[in-house]
């Protein structure tokens, strides 16, 4: 039975009933680009649109028998619509219908993923508002570097997110193509005006040149992007693990009132939402790798694309989909500990001022390889001894007090002027403005 998707949900889009929905659709219109070009009686066409059905249990049945999916699907067509049937599928090969079906079902579950994204922009701008100033450590290789900012991580994440909209928009507008033209791609037994109505028809354009598949680069593209989404998700929850951690909680998951976190210990709070984005990101680069895969066909074609394609396109969007609102919900529920981030940074007793220090003495007019010395000999004495601080070792160091005054380097240690160029790096994203 024919059934009507207003706003058809991501698992809808690739059941058996959108799917065979489609399908009819296509043939239809083939039907009527026929009649329009005077190819075939319009009455004809219109006891097609009027009977034209199929089940999907039906059709599943047949296939049994026919061991075709397209053959068993015209054959449960034509029961409904009689001797007119005759007209559906003229001159058509079965991957007019199937891929021109499944480009129409890459593009709706595309426009679901860009409403998905434009959700999590919006919530990440939020945050990155809210923390534009909520000072942190900053770190490379996981080792305290200079402060930062909260909001400047959900800045970055927000830009990202922006380019993945973008490449999403993309990826669509690749997809989003049909083709009405015959076993091998000539238009031999079909005129090439009734692709273009199709297509048009369908909110699809013609692929300028086709074999008997729409070529596979296309849909290599769209699973990369999903791919390259996914491994934006997976870089954001891998940072909120990080943070999370006991050792240094400065984020956390929002975790719910009866929520348990472990079957053995009760004071478990573990990142389990982002835990399963980073693991599931690994099965959307696996997917995109088998797109890859699909590029290269014999000939005008063959069908080792269609077995991996069935699995690949739905599970991608599916997965995507459901990480991306998983996202949404942790970015905006997210915990923000700032006490802790205070903690944190004031761990290593100043030496995340090391470089301001250094330049400081540049300045003086030495060499920077004797700044550099005179910061680093006192800076590995903190390292040693956790009752040190780097500002009291400057402060007694005979050559440093030589160069830098008490009152320049209380200057140096005050943590308000790291975050001077924060709003200037804001105002460069105009969202965020």
């Amino acid at each position: 039975m024919i059934k009507r998707y207003t706003r058809p949900e991501m698992g809808d889009i690739f059941e058996d009933q959108f799917k065979y929905s489609t399908w009819l659709k296509i043939e239809i219109l083939a039907c009527e680009a026929r009649a329009e070009f005077g190819e075939i009686p319009k009455e004809d066409v219109e006891v097609i649109r009027n009977k034209a059905d199929f089940n999907v249990e039906k059709v599943l049945e047949i296939e049994e028998t026919t061991k075709h999916d397209v053959i068993a699907f015209l054959t449960n067509v034509a029961e409904y619509v009689g001797p007119e049937s005759r007209h559906i599928h003229y001159g058509m090969t079965s991957s007019d219908i199937l891929d021109t079906a499944l480009s129409y079902q890459m593009k709706t579950a595309g426009e679901l993923l860009l409403k998905d994204l434009n959700q999590l922009k919006d919530v990440l701008k939020k945050r990155a508002l809210e923390h534009k100033k909520t000072i942190c450590v900053g770190r490379s290789h996981g080792i305290h570097a200079e402060p930062t900012s909260m909001g400047l991580k959900f800045a970055l994440w927000y830009e990202e997110t922006k380019r993945n909209i973008k490449r999403m928009e993309n990826a669509v507008e690749s997809i989003a193509v049909g083709q009405i033209s015959g076993a091998v791609g000539t238009f031999e037994h079909l005129s090439p005006k009734v692709e273009e109505y199709v297509c048009e028809k369908m909110g699809l354009k013609p692929a300028s040149v086709s074999t008997q598949v729409i070529q596979r680069d296309r849909h290599a593209e769209f699973l990369s992007t999903l791919a390259i989404v996914g491994a934006t998700l997976e870089k954001i929850a891998v940072e909120i693990r990080h943070l999370q951690r006991t050792e240094v909680l400065e984020a956390e998951e929002y975790f719910s009132k009866g929520q348990k976190g472990s079957s053995a210990m009760p004071h478990k709070r573990n990142p389990i939402v982002s835990e399963r984005v980073t693991g599931l990101a690994r099965l959307l680069r696996a997917n995109a790798m088998a797109a890859m895969e699909n590029v290269a066909l014999w000939h005008e074609r063959d069908i080792s694309h269609s077995s991996v394609e069935r699995v690949i396109v739905p599970d991608s969007c599916i997965t995507l989909n459901y990480m991306l609102n998983l996202m949404i919900k942790l970015i905006d529920n997210l915990l923000i500990y700032p006490e802790n981030m205070i903690k944190n940074l004031e761990l290593t007793r100043g030496l995340v001022f090391s470089q301001s220090v250094l330049l400081k003495l540049v300045e003086k007019g030495i060499s920077r390889e004797e700044a550099y010395k005179l910061v680093q000999d006192p800076a590995m004495k903190v390292w040693a001894d956790k009752n040190k601080n780097l500002k009291e070792e400057l402060q007694n160091s005979e050559e440093v007090k030589k160069l830098l005054g008490e009152n320049e380097i209380n200057e140096i240690f005050e943590y308000d002027k790291m975050l001077k160029n924060v709003d200037y790096i804001f105002s460069r994203s105009v969202d965020l403005d």
